[in-house]
């Protein structure tokens, strides 16, 4: 028999640069990954057969092992030097994010490994709040603004289990006095309080203004906590915690967060101290939420669908200025295959086009905001992404009448040619001030013709969307440093990494965006390169970016008919064959550019993270990265490891 081949047992070559990566970041750890990967179980070494299609394969699937390994790595790394490993009780599985240690049989209570983005992207903006809540309260002289009902009209019950963990006695007991617990005064004058005008500062429950209060230590609301995992993950991973309330309405799951919380403490003392924060409550979120006003100062909310019930109680909950971080992963219905399922939930009309994730992030902020507007609050967006499968707000909370009426200068309506990629946007409302007068008036359009004017077609009407910014630069820039400096603390670096870049690079004052591919086959006509077509929009005086949700994004000011002339030029040097119907290209190629495009490169057609070699988006780091089945279900073929196998992986595992 012929001798194997001498390379049949190398290891390929993406393999070791996996490892010299791994080494390189990780140090002496990294050595370990290195060794990982190069002899990972059940991986065969490529043949000379495979130097072909089957060559890929393997290469894919050492890089996944390499990812895996560089994650687990970091996940190691968090933990406290002197914290002992438990094993499990029989029959569980230990199943580790960061700091936190959670206990899970089959699928008793819902886990998403491809959620660790999430909720390293929640601690990294939550560690930014806190600093910029301290630095606010050091330079603020007034107290905020958290007035409740109180004595026979508050909502809050005498019985909350969770209320002295989020006030003092003394506010407790401040809190349910009546009318009758007052003491007599003898002053029959004393004037009665009186409503207060819109735009009127608020100083307290009567017309003495409010000494302001020490800084107390941060209160969350966890709502649908389901094992724990990430109420967890906040108490011991953040510093200056009072209390994080984890919420779930299974008793299943309330049973697994005790578990969980005990299991964590008995590693060491230090863990103990801070996961002994976390109270577990029984209940509905939306009655927990509308019954503790204004008495948290961060609610999360990632519920298993849309959130659009827990609005109306999540804007009341949250404290002024609180931070309100909400989660949707109803993607079909904010992306337009459901319109008339988005109308009833969110208010509002989703189209069908290329900037859909876009769309869905500000559909949820037109949401969230119409939702506050109710109790004279109002929302300013810190960080809003589209990840994976998901969307993810991040808002602050405020109150002031006058800020909310505003809100329909803040949506507007979308037309969309359904020829073409055209879109205009059309203000709900406009403010109109003269003076120290400011007037709230109908927003003036239609904005465009009834037929599309580059290429005949007709507009369909959707929104009202959030067309305000929807990312603080400063907030974006200083979690992106943060998380830079502190790479070991967070399992899912590389993407949240790469989200923050990309989204660090967005023109934030740009509504939705155009998609080059997208164009270019309207035109029926091969794209051009995208730093080329960014350097025509530059020369032509607009500006231009990416954006975090499309790699073939195009978010600029320009207007469409500068974008088509910029084509029409592409195609003059780039002829494409005639085609015999009439379509919305033929109409646009048709009409003679009324712009010479300059295709000179400049240096802003290039991102800052382009020119670094900084990955922008990279691939999933495990296959069947993305949605999990609800917690209950019986996983088939057993086994929690199963849950993201297709049938047949299924299959082959069970024998």
């Amino acid at each position: 028999a012929p001798r194997p081949s001498t390379t049949s047992h190398r290891r390929p070559a993406r393999a070791n640069a996996h490892g010299t990566i791994a080494r390189r970041a990780l140090g002496p750890l990294g050595a370990f990954i290195h060794r990982g990967v190069k002899f990972a179980p059940g991986l065969p070494p490529p043949h000379a057969s495979h130097v072909g299609g089957g060559g890929a394969s393997v290469h894919h699937r050492v890089r996944h092992i390499a990812s895996a390994l560089v994650t687990d790595a970091r996940a190691l790394m968090t933990l406290t030097p002197n914290e002992k490993t438990l094993d499990p009780p029989e029959g569980f599985t230990v199943l580790q994010e960061g700091k936190a240690r959670i206990l899970q049989r089959e699928n008793d209570v819902f886990y998403n490994k491809a959620q660790v983005v999430n909720r390293d992207l929640s601690l990294s903006v939550m560690r930014q709040f806190q600093k910029v809540r301290a630095k606010e309260h050091a330079e603020t002289k007034r107290a905020p603004k958290n007035r409740r009902l109180k004595g026979d009209m508050c909502v809050t019950p005498r019985d909350s289990k969770i209320l002295p963990h989020l006030m003092t006695p003394q506010e407790i007991e401040d809190m349910f006095r009546t009318k009758h617990d007052e003491p007599e005064t003898g002053d029959d004058d004393k004037k009665e309080p009186r409503d207060k005008k819109d735009g009127e500062p608020e100083t307290g429950d009567d017309e003495t203004p409010r000494e302001k209060p020490p800084l107390k230590p941060v209160r969350i609301l966890e709502g649908m906590a389901a094992s724990g995992l990430r109420a967890i993950r906040y108490a011991r991973e953040l510093d200056d915690v009072g209390c994080v309330v984890a919420n779930d309405l299974d008793p299943t799951a309330i049973a697994s967060i005790a578990r969980n919380v005990e299991f964590n403490a008995a590693h060491s003392a230090e863990a103990a101290d801070r996961v002994n924060k976390v109270v577990p409550s029984a209940g509905d979120v939306r009655m927990l939420m509308m019954q503790h006003e204004k008495m948290f100062d961060a609610v999360d909310l990632d519920p298993y669908g849309t959130p659009s019930t827990l609005l109306d109680g999540a804007v009341q909950t949250v404290a002024d200025g609180g931070l309100l971080l909400v989660t949707a992963t109803d993607m079909a219905v904010l992306c337009g295959n459901n319109g008339e399922v988005c109308w009833t939930k969110y208010g509002a009309y989703p189209h069908r086009a290329k900037y859909c994730h876009e769309q869905a992030v500000r559909i949820l902020l037109g949401s969230i905001d119409a939702a506050a507007g109710k109790y004279k609050r109002h929302i300013v967006p810190v960080m809003s992404v589209s990840v994976d499968f998901y969307i993810r707000c991040f808002v602050r909370v405020y109150t002031s009448a006058q800020q909310a009426k505003l809100a329909p200068t803040k949506v507007s309506y979308v037309y969309q040619c359904v020829g073409c990629d055209t879109f205009e946007c059309q203000p709900v409302g406009k403010a109109v001030t003269k003076g120290n007068s400011t007037k709230f008036q109908a927003g003036s359009g239609p904005v465009v013709p009834r037929e599309c004017p580059n290429c005949g077609w007709h507009y369909n009407m959707g929104g009202p969307f959030w067309t305000e910014p929807i990312h603080d630069m400063e907030w974006v820039d200083a979690i992106k440093k943060q998380v830079e400096e502190n790479k070991a603390m967070y399992p899912g670096y590389d993407k949240i990494h790469a989200l923050l870049t990309t989204v660090s690079e967005e023109l934030v004052d740009v509504p939705l965006h155009y998609d080059i591919h997208s164009m270019s086959h309207c035109l029926r006509v091969t794209p051009p390169p995208m730093a080329l077509f960014r350097s025509a929009v530059i020369n032509a005086g607009y500006r231009v970016s990416p954006a975090h949700c499309n790699p073939l994004a195009v978010k600029t000011d320009a207007p469409a008919k500068v974008l088509w002339d910029i084509l029409r030029c592409w195609v003059k040097e780039h002829p494409v064959k005639p085609i015999p119907e009439k379509t919305p290209g033929v109409v646009i190629l048709s009409k003679e550019p009324e712009l010479v495009a300059n295709w000179t490169r400049v240096h802003g057609a290039f991102t800052k993270a382009q020119r670094e070699g900084v990955t922008r988006f990279p691939s999933n780091p495990e296959e069947n990265w993305g949605p999990k089945m609800r917690a209950g279900r019986p996983v088939p073929g057993g086994g929690l490891e199963k849950q993201g196998m297709t049938k047949k992986q299924r299959t082959e595992a069970s024998k």
